[in-house]
């Protein structure tokens, strides 16, 4: 599972004109499933994703989690962050996993986020959307739970 997380102060998401998810000072991800995702790659990026320390504090530095300053989260389906771009010009996207698979897996990731108790928004699995961000910072991390970054 892989993860493009940006600390925002709002950010939301468009299907066919219409808003239908939209947030506050929070994190907008980015999320994309693999063909070898598992239970545990959900739990490892949800309890990395709602932990990291990337809000500042009093003094200015990175030490409060999203958990710590009740921020909200937009997540959003994002297959292409698999894409692999090493060979040719046109990414390959064979390690992506599809279909509803890949939705019941999306949508379990949002429950349980959505268990801890914070603001969850999300795009439309698989629509064409228009994702508005409002970079805080910026401050734009990557991460993959088979930590290969």
């Amino acid at each position: 599972m892989r993860a493009v997380v940006q600390r925002v102060n709002a950010s939301s998401v468009i299907v066919e004109d219409k808003i239908v998810g939209s947030i506050n000072k929070g994190l907008n991800v980015l999320l994309g499933i693999s063909k070898d995702d598992t239970m545990e790659d959900l739990k490892y990026l949800k309890d990395k994703i709602l932990n990291l320390r990337i809000f500042e504090d009093e003094e200015e530095k990175m030490n409060h989690s999203l958990l710590d300053v009740k921020g909200e989260l937009l997540i959003v389906s994002q297959f292409t962050l698999y894409g692999d771009c090493r060979k040719g010009r046109r990414p390959n996207f064979m390690d992506a996993l599809s279909g509803e698979q890949a939705k019941e897996l999306y949508e379990t990731f949002v429950d349980m986020c959505k268990e801890e108790g914070i603001k969850v928004e999300t795009g439309v699995f698989g629509a064409n959307m228009k994702v508005n961000i409002e970079n805080d910072g910026p401050v734009t991390l990557m991460l993959d739970s088979k930590k290969i970054f």
